[in-house]
């Protein structure tokens, strides 16, 4: 499956965010997903929809744990 990871700080005050768009699977596996992520991260972050937000500039590395999930990232 193939996934975008871009970095938003539009209407969040300045913040950094991470945006994982692309996802198709069922809200469960999104959810675990989102769980795997926010702990070896160390961070927060939310499910909007189909797509993931992580708290931060974290894109090096959610490139590299989604890649070990089987997902191509762009």
């Amino acid at each position: 499956m193939k996934v975008k990871v871009t970095l938003e700080t539009g209407g969040r005050r300045g913040k950094q965010v991470s945006v994982i768009k692309g996802i198709t699977h069922n809200p469960q596996v999104i959810e675990q997903l989102v769980k795997k992520l926010k702990s070896q991260l160390g961070t927060g972050g939310t499910i909007k929809g189909k797509t993931i937000e992580i708290q931060g500039n974290h894109i090096p590395k959610i490139k590299l744990i989604l890649e070990k999930e089987g997902y191509q990232v762009s």
